[in-house]
């Protein structure tokens, strides 16, 4: 094949990934959105309390961390990939950060640059990740399960004797400032969904990301390396968890290693329930953002019926379920074999 048709056949392919690419992101909105409409005037004539203005404000800040890491990890999961990490890469960049900044138990006093030292952290665990990933040909599923306990071990090795509590003004502004009755937040979440979203839309990195989850093997068939895009896409990942620490940091006040505990499943289920396939090649940030949501609405409206724990637990699992069979039958109908 010469360099003149290998050239437009990848630009073929570019193409046609790029039309089901925003196809799919532009019209399985309305499944999520339906759902949140759905849930929340349910609760509301069971309760008669869900739809007010004070628990509408809470479900929205209670959602805007997972967003945040939910937008990120879709990143990986559109790849068709996996990344148990957040947890580790969490506890990590949260003492990384309560330690460079001002606190109680050293004279650091690096404010913003100690901040970006956190998120530098972050964003190598996901190049580590993806170079493991994507050039030693490692299995996603283990080599994000290793920095994951990693990341822990590191965040246990940092914790100093004691609690490090924050005493940096801006980084405590983020949970303590608000606007028109909203936390930074909030704001925070929604720009950074819209950043991963643009990412995925209208960049070659979000092309290729949704074309090595949809047509790997057609995409090296055509010559195009996709490395350095599975490795980007780990970084982008793990940059999103470390965000989501920081703001978890700044809301408590402290650096904690627990801080990541319990964020990994809410996130993969979260894009789960926004329609985001974890054979790859469907899904967006903004999906996996209402996907947030979704689980924040069920959770805070079972609390408010008066479901007890176990019951919520079920609950949300069958709906989780139910979300995965109804949004990969058409695609599981083409496939041989399920593993």
């Amino acid at each position: 094949m010469s360099e003149g048709s290998g050239g437009s056949a990848r630009n073929g392919l570019v193409a046609r990934l790029s039309f089901l690419r925003n196809h799919t992101v532009w019209s399985r909105l309305g499944g999520p959105l339906t759902a949140l409409v759905v849930l929340a005037v349910a609760f509301q004539l069971i309760s008669g309390s869900f739809l007010t203005v004070a628990n509408l404000r809470s479900v929205v800040e209670a959602a805007a961390v997972p967003a945040i890491v939910a937008a990120g990890i879709s990143f990986v999961l559109i790849m068709g990939a996996i990344d148990l990490s957040m947890e580790g890469v969490m506890a990590t960049a949260s003492m990384v950060a309560a330690l460079l900044v001002a606190n109680g138990v050293n004279g650091n006093h690096y404010g913003v640059l100690g901040l970006l030292a956190a998120l530098l952290v972050s964003v190598g665990f996901g190049l580590f990740s993806g170079v493991l990933n994507a050039i030693m040909r490692m299995p996603s599923l283990i080599v994000t399960l290793g920095t994951w306990f990693i990341g822990l071990g590191l965040a246990a090795v940092l914790f100093p004797q004691r609690v490090p509590q924050i005493k940096d003004g801006l980084f405590l502004a983020i949970a303590q400032v608000r606007i028109l009755d909203f936390s930074l937040t909030v704001y925070i979440a929604i720009a950074m969904v819209v950043l991963a979203q643009l990412v995925l839309t209208f960049t070659r990195l979000g092309r290729m990301i949704y074309a090595i989850g949809g047509e790997e093997l057609l995409l090296a068939a055509s010559g195009i390396a996709v490395r350095r895009y599975k490795i980007a896409a780990f970084a982008l990942s793990s940059l999103f968890a470390g965000i989501g620490s920081l703001l978890l940091s700044a809301q408590l006040g402290s650096g904690n290693t627990d801080i990541g505990s319990g964020h990994l499943f809410p996130a993969v289920s979260a894009s789960v329930l926004g329609g985001t396939v974890l054979t790859g090649g469907r899904g967006g940030a903004v999906q996996s953002a209402l996907g947030a949501l979704i689980l924040e609405v069920l959770s805070n409206g079972l609390i408010q019926i008066g479901a007890g724990p176990y019951t919520r637990n079920i609950i949300s699992g069958a709906i989780i379920l139910a979300a995965v069979a109804i949004g990969g039958w058409n695609r599981r109908a083409m496939l041989r074999v399920v593993k």
